[in-house]
């Protein structure tokens, strides 16, 4: 399994749980690097189950919503599902302000989360 500077990787049964290691995802080059890092888990990897934890996210920049709608498109080109949950508060009313929690299966913990797949 390949290194992930961005992510942290597990497997929960045929799920692939993926947390984040920064509190803040703002930084461009950290972004790009995060987007590298997710589309490798589809599109080398061939993950086609894929649930993002966000309990440890307290920043998430309009960039880094941009590089969740690309990785949402080619989990969904490859037959597979994506879901989300522990997204904080702040962060979640970002993805009703842009009615992005309609195109995202957003779930409040990772049990739910792992339940719904």
């Amino acid at each position: 399994m390949a290194e992930y500077r961005r992510l942290e990787v597990n497997e929960v049964g045929d799920v692939t749980v993926v947390r984040f290691r920064d509190q803040k995802i703002l930084d461009d080059l950290n972004i790009q690097e995060l987007g590298r890092e997710l589309a490798r888990l589809v599109e080398v990897e061939n993950r086609a189950r894929l649930l993002l934890n966000f309990a440890s996210v307290e920043f998430l920049s309009s960039a880094a919503l941009g590089k969740l709608i690309t990785l949402d498109k080619k989990v969904k080109a490859a037959g597979g599902t994506l879901r989300l949950c522990c997204i904080q508060p702040e962060i979640f009313e970002v993805f009703v302000i842009t009615k992005l929690n309609r195109v995202f299966d957003i779930k409040e913990n990772e049990a739910d989360a792992l339940a719904a797949f």
